[in-house]
């Protein structure tokens, strides 16, 4: 969050005044609030300096020289909202403000939005890891290390920056260790609460534990995935949508190793060698509206093919977000060769 001493100044306050906290600020601009912590211009130094050349003088409120319409942003906006702002109006900061119009946060150059989301995620950490065996013998997927980082703090650290402040981990195989581990999400700055599936449920049965709990937008996502993904966009394109579902999805291209025949009946129409096919994959990547749960059953089995399936069946709109930045599943060991590999290269 931003510090207001250094970025803010009461809209009754001098020019001199302003200059000052303008010399202090980290951004060459300082924003004006009322009364009521409501933002209501911004200043820089070139809205002074162009004021003086027009006669007001220092001891003048700020109010004089302000832009009264300054570049602000809502809090769950993306950061393609926020660099389309940037470039549409030639500035290089941005103010973020709630609802009431008060800042929250603010986004310099090269600086990311991360404003704290009400969103909550569900992180899917039940499963037992199989194709990672032995390695999952005597510790959770989850908790496996990229260098000397569990993957899950990997993910929760990323959630964190995107401005997730509250997370839910389904937990069953060896869920203790990951409890232990991560405790009440303290230390990453996060709200941490568990689902705890005394049978597997599969990739959405813990979620029955939310009907009527949650009231908003959720994400959910396995946690065994390497991403880069930017999930404030992605809230975005599913609320746009109005969609009951959305599932990020991945492009995935493969080579059949042989010619292909094509006939009509006893004729050969074509023949193509060796063709290549793409596809649109699901990335374990979910967002959900509350109501989307609501075929969930306490301690039913059912993965989350079979719940977007019935949403499908209820012609509720279900969506597709398509994915183009880093993923990686980590279901093989070579795959967690390569995560291992994508987390030294981005480590400094």
């Amino acid at each position: 969050m931003i510090d207001r001493t250094h970025l803010t100044v009461a809209a009754d306050v001098s020019i001199r005044d302003a200059l000052i906290q303008l010399d202090r600020s980290r951004l060459q601009v300082v924003f004006v609030e009322d009364d009521s912590g409501r933002l209501v211009g911004a200043v820089s130094d070139g809205d002074i300096r162009r004021g003086l050349l027009a006669g007001v003088a220092l001891d003048d409120r700020v109010t004089t020289v302000m832009n009264p319409a300054p570049a602000v942003v809502g809090p769950t906006a993306t950061q393609d909202d926020v660099e389309a702002l940037k470039l549409g109006r030639g500035i290089r900061v941005v103010a973020v403000v709630d609802d009431a119009g008060r800042i929250v946060d603010v986004v310099g150059e090269g600086e990311r939005i991360a404003t704290p989301l009400p969103t909550p995620v569900v992180l899917m950490a039940g499963g037992r890891g199989q194709r990672l065996y032995p390695i999952t013998k005597d510790i959770p997927k989850p908790l496996v290390p990229l260098g000397d980082v569990p993957m899950i703090d990997i993910i929760l650290g990323r959630l964190h920056a995107l401005g997730f402040r509250t997370v839910h981990v389904s937990v069953n195989h060896l869920g203790h260790l990951i409890e232990e581990h991560l405790g009440d999400g303290t230390r990453l700055g996060l709200d941490i609460s568990y689902l705890h599936e005394s049978a597997p449920l599969g990739t959405a049965g813990a979620l029955a534990q939310l009907k009527g709990v949650v009231d908003s937008t959720i994400v959910v996502m396995n946690s065994d995935l390497l991403t880069k993904v930017d999930l404030r966009r992605m809230l975005d394109v599913h609320r746009r949508a109005g969609a009951s579902a959305t599932i990020g999805v991945r492009e995935y291209g493969f080579e059949i190793p042989f010619g292909v025949v094509r006939r009509d009946g006893d004729r050969v129409t074509a023949l193509a060698e060796k063709p290549h096919h793409r596809e649109l994959v699901n990335a374990g990547i979910y967002t959900l509206e509350p109501h989307a749960l609501s075929s969930l059953e306490a301690g039913e089995f059912c993965d989350m093919p079979t719940l977007l399936s019935r949403l499908i069946e209820d012609e509720r709109h279900v969506g597709a977000f398509e994915i183009h930045d880093e993923w990686i599943d980590v279901g093989r060991p070579e795959d967690l060769e390569r995560a291992r590999l994508a987390w030294e290269r981005s480590t400094p």
